[in-house]
């Protein structure tokens, strides 16, 4: 492994991915931070952006922000990209090809550009990279992040909803056909342009569904599901907005395969993370909460029986700026540096 530092670009610094990366990357021993893009905001301090990130003398990363033309792509070993969908294909079509790339937004994420294309509304630019590209669920990608010049970061359902999700279906333990989600998201999931929907009386006090029958992560759940089944599959898919910053619930209704009892899903969901550093199956009877793992890369995951025969309730909990976004680019990125997966990503979560 080479021991010099990766020489590290976010580029959409500015939005709450962007800043989170920089929040973690800031104290990672294996990382230099050589520049912070933020095309809006380019000039400004960092610490005027986000004072929390606001650092004295010696900073160990740069404090203003520079358009993503300024970027001196010969110094940059490995680029985040925090940008809006479209807009990282762009991008990667002119990046030399020695930086490689982590992506997380959902630009790469599907294996066929025809089905970004019908749900994202844009043609794929960069078909010939997409086939480059791997799908950066790190707990099952990792001998093939290695060598990738494109990751593509999973969007924080697909995260929260796939790592309960894919040992079952590989298993054999849960029909496919039978999957019902009802998950939740903190505000911050919807970025931090301004939006009518995200200001505080629209939020506050009250809880709605979104995107329903039509959210853009519903095909992306259904290609890493039908993947482990072997088999294509269709999901029921409904994500609500809470009134809190950050955080995903979710709450997965299956029907369990003859001869299958929740027992047997909570042991083979202990049994495949048991060796899985953010990734822990909790005890029978306990119920998982956000406020567990905010702040940090950890998933939590429980399983209980229906008073229904045959089916059972699986529960998921992830923050979803961390392990549902920038916790996972780091781990990814730590995968292929040759580090442990766990640098830079040792914080316990904040409570309360």
């Amino acid at each position: 492994m080479d021991t010099k530092p990766l020489r590290v670009a976010i580029v959409g610094a500015s939005g709450y991915t962007g800043a989170e990366l920089v929040r973690l990357l800031a104290d990672h021993p294996g990382v230099a931070l050589v520049a912070l893009t933020g095309d809006r905001k380019a000039g400004q301090a960092l610490g005027e952006v986000f004072p929390h990130l606001a650092q004295g003398a010696g900073g160990r990363f740069p404090d203003r922000l520079v358009s993503t033309d300024q970027v001196a792509w010969s110094d940059v070993d490995v680029a985040f990209l925090g940008l809006p969908h479209g807009a990282a294909q762009e991008l990667c079509l002119g990046l030399p090809p020695s930086v490689r790339v982590i992506d997380l937004s959902p630009d790469f994420r599907f294996a066929d550009p025809a089905v970004y294309t019908q749900w994202y509304g844009l043609p794929h630019k960069a078909p010939e990279l997409q086939a480059q590209a791997v799908y950066g669920l790190t707990e099952f990608a990792r001998d093939r992040l290695k060598d990738a010049r494109i990751i593509a970061c999973p969007g924080c359902y697909p995260t929260s909803i796939q790592l309960p999700l894919v040992p079952l279906l590989e298993a054999r333990l849960i029909d496919p056909d039978d999957i019902v989600i009802d998950a939740k998201s903190g505000v911050s999931g919807a970025g931090r342009a301004a939006k009518e929907g995200s200001l505080f009386a629209e939020v506050a006090e009250g809880v709605h569904a979104y995107g329903v029958a039509q959210h853009r992560h519903a095909p992306e759940i259904e290609q890493g599901l039908s993947h482990a089944a072997g088999r294509a599959l269709r999901v029921n898919f409904t994500p609500h907005l809470m009134p809190m910053n950050r955080g995903i619930l979710s709450s997965i209704y299956v029907r369990m395969t003859k001869g299958t009892d929740a027992d047997r899903l909570r042991a083979t969901l202990a049994e495949r993370y048991a060796s899985e550093p953010f990734v822990r199956v909790l005890d029978a009877g306990a119920v998982p909460a956000t406020r567990h793992v905010r702040g940090s890369n950890h998933c939590l995951i429980s399983v209980f029986a229906d008073r229904i025969t045959g089916r059972a309730i699986v529960f998921s909990v992830i923050d979803n700026l961390v392990k549902g976004a920038s916790g996972q680019a780091i781990q990814n990125m730590n995968v292929i540096a040759g580090l442990a997966e766990t640098t830079g990503l040792s914080q316990r979560p904040l409570f309360p």
